[in-house]
């Protein structure tokens, strides 16, 4: 079995910048990294005094990184050493079994802002490994209800469909929450209102006492709409579910499900402030 690297090879192995410095604030070893992140190599590094070589502006902070025996984590520390000025974060921590000693740590406070798009998909792999994982049971369910459908019919043949468009809207619900923070949005269509409305009441009503009186007052005048059906879905049964849950308090509970149109009705958006017409 091959012997473990030494101490020396471990911190010649480090991603980060890492300087061993003295009880009288000079460093005595540096890695590759550092010579690395600070354009200066290890042969003109040993030997100089920490503060110097960080150039710290700030009383402060000078003062804790002069105090040997404090340990010291600071972020987005603007650094100039030599003609380079640098972000950086800076670590320090004491070594109790060396009174005095102190091993410092320096690494690029932009370093991950500046993940590449392949190195992001790498991060985000574990959430779409999950989504995958729950399609795959989505999509089961799905295909059972469509055999049922095949021996089903009436009422229990609307049950079938309820429990596909459910499947279909949970997928495409997954789909969105992968999409997240991604600058494209969501696409968008002509959609019958009234027709997203009874999708989010049938899958509403299942779940709710059947004491609940739902009713309906529809405006047959309105045009079909721009929007996103899966979306728009999701933002009634939000709503209806709401409605529902507030209703319980009331002895004979009622929700109103109404449509109109509302010439010159406007509304402020966030988005700049500007009003909106916004009729239905």
């Amino acid at each position: 079995m091959n012997a473990a690297p030494a101490a020396r090879d471990q911190i010649a192995g480090l991603a980060f910048a890492l300087l061993l410095v003295g009880p009288d604030h000079t460093i005595s070893e540096a890695n590759p990294a550092a010579e690395n992140l600070l354009g200066i190599s290890a042969k003109r590094l040993i030997g100089r005094d920490l503060l110097e070589l960080m150039d710290i502006s700030e009383d402060r902070l000078a003062q804790r990184v002069r105090d040997g025996d404090t340990q010291l984590v600071a972020r987005g520390l603007d650094m100039r050493f030599g003609q380079r000025q640098l972000r950086l974060n800076l670590t320090i921590s004491p070594l109790p079994a060396h009174p005095g000693w102190r091993a410092v740590t320096l690494s690029d406070a932009g370093q991950g802002e500046r993940l590449g798009e392949d190195e992001r998909r790498t991060t985000l792999r574990g959430p779409a490994v999950l989504a995958h994982e729950i399609k795959n049971p989505l999509a089961a369910i799905r295909g059972a209800a469509q055999l049922l459908a095949r021996k089903v019919s009436g009422a229990e043949h609307t049950m079938t469909e309820l429990i596909t468009d459910e499947v279909d809207r949970i997928a495409s619900l997954i789909d969105r929450m992968q999409r997240l923070g991604r600058q494209r949005a969501e696409p968008v269509g002509p959609l019958n209102l009234h027709e997203a409305i009874h999708r989010a009441l049938d899958t509403v009503r299942l779940s709710s006492p059947t004491d609940t009186v739902w009713r309906e007052e529809f405006d047959p005048s309105i045009p079909p709409v721009l929007g996103n059906e899966g979306a728009l879905v999701q933002v009634l049964v939000n709503l209806m579910s709401n409605a529902r849950d507030a209703a319980q308090a009331a002895d004979h509970p009622q929700i109103m499900l109404r449509t109109r149109f509302i010439s010159g009705q406007a509304m402020n958006v966030v988005r700049g402030g500007n009003a909106v017409k916004l009729p239905i």
